[in-house]
């Protein structure tokens, strides 16, 4: 959603495509995981969610509606690799991809729906996932630098989980201030954070919020391959400034996250360690 930092290789330009085709073919070769690993621990927390009354998602550095497509679907992330890489999608123009995909998501919704709301800065991204049905509203507002306007606030008023995938590096406590300013309700949220960087800034303004964060930090999960040795040298030195130890995970040859996961103090009932397991 930005500039690159650090010596991450930068893949800003597959944000800017017209639909997710670049998106799957860049990331893909180098095995990124994130969204799948976040499948079933955001399913899981839709249920729990649901449980105090209808829920609604908003997704921040959504793309193309990705956590959407898995969230409302009967698809998995290997799916859409595979639906979005074939050879005869790839000879579609964008105007025939999308309609495509309205019939190919639609027969693939799932019964219990729930409303997502997306925002990212990338203009094609946000356009392509609303066309298809992905995202029930799309919003391209930096909330780093902009105030959020009527219309987004609007939207995001009714949001109680707020999920997160990718671009953690690019967000502050500014950006969630103002979500949940806006939350008609205390709001979950569940992000999954690199370990080249701290999470503790924004934890600390979730707090203000009165949200206590939960995380394990040696249950970590491949986010994907690193591109270079430069970008694996980067990644340890950043991960051990941290006070971490890249051993093991980041000496491996892979990126790490992990869930950070933010609630009232009277939603904790069910544990972390449930939400995250099985299978993770």
């Amino acid at each position: 959603m930005s500039q690159p930092r650090g010596n991450r290789t930068p893949f800003d330009e597959i944000y800017d495509q017209p639909d997710p085709r670049a998106y799957f073919s860049s990331l893909g070769r180098f095995g990124y995981r994130t969204p799948h690993h976040a499948q079933p621990v955001f399913r899981r927390l839709l249920a729990e969610r649901a449980m105090s009354g209808p829920v609604t998602v908003l997704d921040l550095c959504c793309s193309y509606g990705v956590n959407a497509a898995l969230l409302n679907h009967h698809l998995t992330f290997d799916d859409l690799h595979t639906h979005y890489t074939s050879p005869h999608v790839a000879e579609l123009e964008t105007a025939e991809l999308i309609e495509r995909d309205k019939h190919f998501y639609a027969a693939r919704r799932r019964e219990d729906t729930v409303p997502v709301v997306g925002l990212d800065i990338a203009a094609p991204a946000i356009d392509y996932a609303v066309a298809v049905g992905l995202l029930d509203a799309g919003f391209t507002e930096n909330l780093e630098t902009e105030t959020a306007s009527p219309a987004f606030l609007r939207a995001a008023a009714s949001a109680n989980l707020i999920t997160v995938t990718g671009g953690m590096s690019f967000l502050s406590a500014r950006t969630f201030h103002q979500l949940l300013h806006a939350a008609a309700e205390p709001a979950w949220v569940a992000a999954f954070v690199l370990r080249t960087g701290t999470y503790r800034p924004i934890a600390d303004a979730l707090a203000e919020h009165g949200l206590v964060t939960e995380v394990d930090a040696e249950r970590t999960l491949v986010q994907r391959r690193f591109t270079d040795p430069e970008e694996q040298r980067y990644a340890i030195a950043a991960v051990a400034a941290t006070g971490a130890d890249p051993t093991g995970k980041e000496t491996e040859g892979c990126y790490h996250t992990a869930l950070h996961l933010s609630r009232p103090p009277q939603h904790l009932t069910t544990p972390y360690d449930s939400i995250i397991a099985p299978g993770i």
